[in-house]
């Protein structure tokens, strides 16, 4: 099995936004996008320039065709992803507002799908672990005991096991049961870098008191990414004593279309910056600029900034960082001036 940056295993759906802003009562009409937090991730690493695979499985269905040709017309490697001819691909609608708002609905429809029934015997093990960086998220362990299993296996340590990310994605809606937060603090613990937001640590363990007291309930992970909404994001680095152990870098000014699908790609920038070797600061501004593009777009997906562009902002000292602001359309405009000026 060839080995690539990255590996990203989890469910992915078919999204239904809706037209227009209201209930999802009144909405006549939605547009089909696709949606899944570790798939997220691959795509926007491969359309970064890293080479990325997607594991997964979906329904001998239409909607599980669709999401295998989208992401793969991203450059993600889906030749691991296998069909169900009995369960069918998960889908769900949500409405047009921004998720932390109480008018936010989401409608899934994604019990007995086909990624439910990931286990270590139905999907290819070879294949998850022949990557540089494995990347997972808490979502999958709600999804079934046997998802649950499957990432007590690939979390265990042993030899040549890859550099481990774990998004805890804590998703109240999906844990049916009260030991569901305890689940996800142990697959933190066992992580090699684990992202987490402030809100999140406070809703599943109850941990307040800002980032020193989150990285106190999580001491074991070499890289721990407190993410802190609006404020910034703040990084626990103790794989090397000699390094500074916290480092935090501000969010930037986002004129915000929608809040969808930031998180996935904050993840995607930081663990582009750790593939290439990148300081622990421009790692996390990294994350900054590829969440900004999935903030300026009304979809789960945004083109992150072209490579060249990212690394003259995050190259910016700290004044110059605090004042940029980004609208809608930043990085295609980027993109557009580059070619006028190509011969």
């Amino acid at each position: 099995m060839e080995v690539v940056d990255l590996v990203a295993l989890g469910e992915s759906m078919v999204t239904f936004l809706p037209t227009r802003p209201g209930r999802l009562a009144d909405v006549p009409s939605f547009d089909r996008a696709i949606g899944g937090a570790e798939s997220n991730v691959a795509c926007v690493l491969a359309a970064a320039g890293h080479t990325a695979r997607w594991v997964s499985r979906v329904g001998a269905d239409g909607f599980g065709q669709h999401l295998v040709e989208r992401i793969a017309g991203y450059g993600v490697d889906v030749s691991s992803v296998s069909r169900d001819p009995a369960r069918p691909t998960g889908v769900y609608f949500r409405t047009a507002g921004d998720r932390g708002t109480g008018a936010h609905e989401v409608a899934y429809y994604r019990a007995g799908s086909a990624a439910s029934a990931m286990s270590a015997a139905t999907v290819d093990l070879a294949a998850a672990r022949a990557g540089r960086v494995l990347h997972l998220s808490g979502i999958t362990a709600a999804l079934s005991e046997d998802c649950r299993a499957l990432l007590h296996t690939l979390t265990a340590r042993r030899p040549g096991r890859p550099l481990l990310s774990f998004d805890v994605n804590h998703r109240p809606a999906l844990r049916s049961t009260l030991e569901g937060p305890l689940v996800l603090l142990g697959l933190a613990r066992r992580a090699d870098i684990v992202f987490v937001g402030e809100d999140e640590a406070q809703e599943a363990w109850g941990v307040t008191g800002g980032p020193e007291a989150i990285r106190a309930a999580l001491p074991e992970p070499g890289l721990l990414v407190v993410k802190q909404g609006e404020k910034g994001a703040t990084a626990f680095d103790g794989r090397r004593p000699t390094a500074l152990p916290v480092t935090f870098e501000p969010a930037l000014h986002v004129d915000v279309v929608a809040a969808t699908g930031a998180g996935d790609a904050f993840a995607a920038g930081f663990l582009s910056g750790t593939l290439r070797g990148l300081p622990l600061k421009r790692r996390l501004r990294l994350g900054h600029l590829f969440a900004a593009a999935a903030l300026t777009t009304p979809g789960d997906l945004a083109t992150p900034p072209a490579r060249d562009h990212a690394d003259r902002l995050t190259a910016l000292d700290d004044t110059a960082w605090g004042r940029l602001r980004l609208a809608p359309g930043w990085t295609q405009a980027e993109r557009a001036t580059q070619e006028a000026n190509t011969p």
